[in-house]
């Protein structure tokens, strides 16, 4: 490693070197094990003889901060006790930061797994089955897109796209239209890091501060936190039974967030009623509907309903879109398909956001889809996924239903189900988990107060095994919970 040292002078450079470097072994900043420099090196990056370097890592190997492996090398000796940096950069009343990132409120947050030891069965929504995924083909397109990124622009290292690697592009616009029917040109496609930034591009060129957003309620908290970001008046409109209700909406809003395939987190499909009352809604008052399909390839019961975008005759539907329950999160890949008039605008945003998105990855994920891979593995995670979510509605509308109530949806891999009356999430989710059962409750997503107490059940991540395990413990638990 290079390693910062300031010699001030030319007087005592041995005691110069030798403090600073204990110094950064002992306040933590050369963690242990840590491998240094070859006296000759740090000599020559220092500017001063090797004889200097020598005498300092002989004191501080007598000492005991550092150790030496024969033919290796020198490291930062283990064991050691350390104390807390010394130094602390001043408070300054003008270094702060504004408006909403002063104290961003608690409930703009998702809720997150409490750390500690693993749980037994975790039924931890938004997850999904690495151990289903082909990591034989995916390494095998991985390899096919480090020889293209090889070969690009003559083997010089240049910047793409902002929009997006244009294979990539066109494999999700053939996936759009046959699966979602959204019908698009590879050019209307940008690809983002995952939905968020998705959400934040469109934010970027459509939201002044001031502008009303609406947004479900319950729904999405990081979509709200962004929107209150960008110095937006948030707008919470209640959902029922077919989606957002549109008369409940503010006659200025400026944008519309929805998930209309899979309510989040309620899971109730928008009804094509709800649907084209909205869009004609948002016709006559020129507003941007922004349209989550974060988990709308599962669906397993009824017809598909036509997407918002593919209903939209005005040119006001944002698709957005993400691979990020379909392959994993970590993969930080989504794409939105926005209306015409924000295509040039949106490709800018993402040019000021980060330039562009790793062309590694999208070379890799392009290969996936266009060869196939990708819809094979889709039909894979959909059976078993279809095979979790039988077992937990069984059990739901078995054994548990004295006090469990599941809410209807026909799509995604989690659904919610509604508490007995006397019963409450947050004792049912506290027993739980010291029953080695996680649970997540409802009311986290609310902004206001939660009309109704439920739970929170995501299969992504589970087997059926681990279902029917975690719902016996859950049936044996909840007789004791009752108010």
């Amino acid at each position: 490693m290079d390693i910062h040292i300031t010699l001030h002078g030319r007087r005592d450079l041995t005691g110069q070197i030798y403090g600073q470097l204990r110094a950064g072994i002992i306040e933590g900043r050369l963690a242990a094990n840590a491998r240094l420099p070859s006296t000759r090196d740090l000599a020559a990056q220092l500017g001063v003889s090797r004889k200097t370097t020598l005498d300092v890592f002989d004191r501080l190997i007598a000492e005991g901060f550092l150790r030496t492996r024969a033919g290796d090398g020198t490291f930062v000796a283990d064991g050691l006790a350390r104390l807390p940096g010394a130094r602390r950069e001043p408070v300054s009343a003008r270094a702060r930061a504004t408006g909403i990132w002063r104290k961003m409120p608690e409930r703009m947050t998702m809720p997150m797994p409490v750390a500690g030891e693993p749980l037994d069965c975790d039924f931890k929504g938004g997850v999904t089955d690495k151990t289903l995924f082909p990591y034989d083909a995916w390494r095998r397109c991985l390899n096919q897109a480090l020889r293209t990124q090889a070969r690009a622009d003559g083997g010089v290292a240049s910047y793409r796209d902002p929009a997006g690697e244009q294979a990539l592009r066109l494999g999700i616009a053939r996936y759009l239209a046959f699966s979602r029917a959204v019908v698009c040109n590879w050019q209307d496609v940008v690809v983002t890091q995952g939905a968020q930034q998705a959400l934040d591009l469109l934010s970027r060129v459509v939201v002044q501060p001031g502008d009303v957003v609406a947004v479900e309620e319950p729904g999405y908290p990081p979509a709200r936190a962004l929107f209150t970001a960008r110095g937006a008046r948030i707008a919470h409109v209640p959902v029922d039974a077919e989606g957002i209700v549109v008369s409940k909406l503010p006659r200025n809003t400026r944008l519309v967030y929805v998930t209309p395939s899979h309510q989040f987190p309620l899971g109730m499909p928008m009804s094509l009623d709800r649907r084209v009352e909205l869009l004609e809604w948002a016709g006559k008052r020129g507003a941007v509907i922004v349209e989550d399909d974060y988990d709308g390839e599962y669906r397993f019961e009824g017809r598909p309903v036509e997407s918002l975008k593919s209903l939209d005759r005005a040119g006001l539907v944002a698709y957005v879109g993400t691979f990020s329950k379909t392959i994993f999160p970590d993969l930080r890949i989504g794409y939105v398909v926005p209306p015409a008039t924000l295509c040039e605008p949106l490709w800018h945003a993402k040019q000021i956001s980060d330039c562009h998105t790793c062309m590694l990855t999208q070379t890799a994920l392009a290969a996936f889809m266009l060869d196939g891979e990708y819809a094979k593995h889709l039909r894979r995670m959909h059976k078993a996924y279809a095979a979790r979510r039988a077992a937990l509605l069984r059990r739901l509308t078995g054994d548990l239903a004295p006090w469990f109530e599941p809410l209807p949806a026909t799509a995604g891999i989690h659904l919610v189900a509604r508490l007995a009356s006397r019963w409450r999430e947050e004792r049912v989710v506290a027993a739980a988990r010291e029953a080695s059962i996680g649970l997540t409750g409802i009311r986290p997503f609310h902004a206001g107060k939660a009309l109704t107490e439920g739970v929170l059940f995501g299969y992504g991540g589970t087997s059926v095994e681990t279902i029917e395990r975690g719902m016996t413990r859950l049936a044996a638990l909840m007789p004791t919970l009752g108010d």
